[in-house]
């Protein structure tokens, strides 16, 4: 689930997201493991201890963190999410996700913790771009009004084969009622649900759809594990009882399988980065450095197929992660790996993210060249207006993102459909020579 969110967010840094389940343990636990995928990117400046109400928590600049508590005086409610921004012992800065810059002392008003996570019944009310659902056996028809209606864009349910041995048994903990007397609880939400026009009969018939995607061999976040004091994850303690119990057991044919394609990544890393650390006077690789990168390429395919292919196009993107993979510290090249993979086998999903990438170095083009305009560096901003028209000159040569383009033309500041195509529409409305390129002034 977390490899999910991981890779959801990167490919996506701009919109908002929350995980959503049904105890305030697996908050705990979720927002532990987010965070540390956040902390191992990168993502995250200094940790800082902050005494929140819940307890001592560490705090860092890029950490999402949600607020507990309606304050006015703040313009914040119960349930805002944000992004800190400053952090240190006795204050902090957070930027809302409306876009809104709140600071505030902690010893006035310290009722926040970690946004990456949230429990359902918490989330009544709050509209995130993507929601990730944690289908648990606590859940019921009610929550699932909740959880299923948190999102804008998109919502990816996960479930563990521990708790549903089937999706049969999922959607029936999904649709089922709770006691009369708690059913007040969640009418908000369910009225929230129906005026956006969904009913819940409608969602049942949705999640079966989801469920029937997903892969066999998914797995909860949380099989196998146990929540530790300490709210990190640890093995599940072994009985005396679970120990004998265990002693016939054969190996887990999946940690066999997961351990040869982990073997298999990290010896093509160490053949790749052979070839890249190692100078070659005439500028050729050494016959013996070949050989070993077809025999790992031919490992790696035996355990994963088109795996080398991936990892190769993941370290064309990243070059640094070929020395960390060398090395065996593999978490951040598994994840661009399954990114790959998923651009491979999905090319709709490879599409929209060459859409987005198209629409952000645009609107980035856009504001540089403003500026640079404002601020006399017309160099700079002949070379902008230059690169804008090469963008929008692409555009012939790749109808397929012409066409992805075509509905996102508000954001690429087309305001009317002149019915020319994407790209000279684009230089017309951006004052852009579309023939040679050049900037015509603002």
């Amino acid at each position: 689930m977390i490899d999910r969110w991981d890779r959801d967010r990167q490919a996506k840094p701009d919109a908002s997201r929350i995980i959503l389940t049904h105890t305030n343990d697996e908050v705990r636990e979720l927002n532990e493991a987010a965070r540390g995928r956040m902390r191992e990117a990168g993502d995250l400046g200094a940790d800082v201890l902050v005494t929140a109400e819940r307890g001592a928590r560490d705090f860092a600049s890029g950490d999402r963190v949600m607020f507990l508590q309606n304050e006015r005086g703040l313009g914040v409610k119960n349930g805002t999410l944000g992004t800190i921004e400053q952090v240190s012992p006795q204050s902090m800065s957070v930027r809302t996700d409306d876009g809104r810059n709140v600071a505030f002392d902690l010893k006035d008003y310290n009722r926040i913790d970690h946004g990456y996570a949230a429990t359902i019944h918490k989330a009544q009310g709050m509209t995130v771009d993507r929601a990730h659902v944690l289908a648990t056996p606590g859940m019921d028809a009610h929550g699932s009004y909740v959880a299923l209606s948190r999102h804008r864009d998109g919502m990816d349910l996960h479930y563990g084969r521990d708790d549903f041995a089937d999706e049969n048994r999922l959607v029936r903990t999904l649709g089922r009622d709770r006691a009369k007397d708690m059913t007040t609880d969640y009418e908000p939400a369910r009225a929230y649900a129906e005026r956006r026009g969904i009913t819940f009969r409608e969602r049942i018939e949705l999640v079966v759809e989801i469920v029937r995607q997903v892969p066999e061999k998914v797995r909860g976040m949380f099989d196998g594990l146990r929540l530790p004091v300490d709210g990190g994850q640890g093995p599940e303690r072994e009985t005396p009882e679970r120990k004998v119990a265990q002693r016939d057991v054969p190996a887990d044919p999946e940690a066999v399988a997961r351990k040869a394609r982990t073997d298999a990544l990290i010896r093509h890393a160490r053949a790749v980065d052979a070839i890249a650390t190692t100078p070659s006077p005439d500028g050729m690789i050494a016959p013996a450095q070949t050989r070993e990168l077809n025999d790992a390429r031919k490992a790696f395919e035996a355990v994963r197929p088109y795996g080398w292919r991936d990892a190769e196009e993941a370290y064309a993107k990243n070059p640094g992660l070929v020395s960390e993979a060398a090395r065996g510290q593999i978490n951040r090249t598994v994840r661009a790996l399954q990114l790959e993979t998923e651009l491979r086998t999905d090319p709709a999903r490879e599409l929209n993210l060459r859409a987005d990438r198209f629409v952000e170095r645009w609107q980035k083009l856009d504001r540089d060249s403003l500026a640079q305009y404002q601020g006399g560096n017309y160099n700079g901003y002949h070379a902008s207006r230059r690169a804008m028209g090469d963008m929008a000159r692409s555009l012939e040569r790749d109808p397929q993102l012409e066409s992805i383009l075509a509905n996102r033309k508000r954001e690429l500041g087309i305001s009317f459909d002149s019915g020319r195509s994407l790209g000279r529409e684009l230089a017309s409305s951006h004052g852009i020579d579309y023939s040679l390129g050049r900037g015509l002034g603002l």
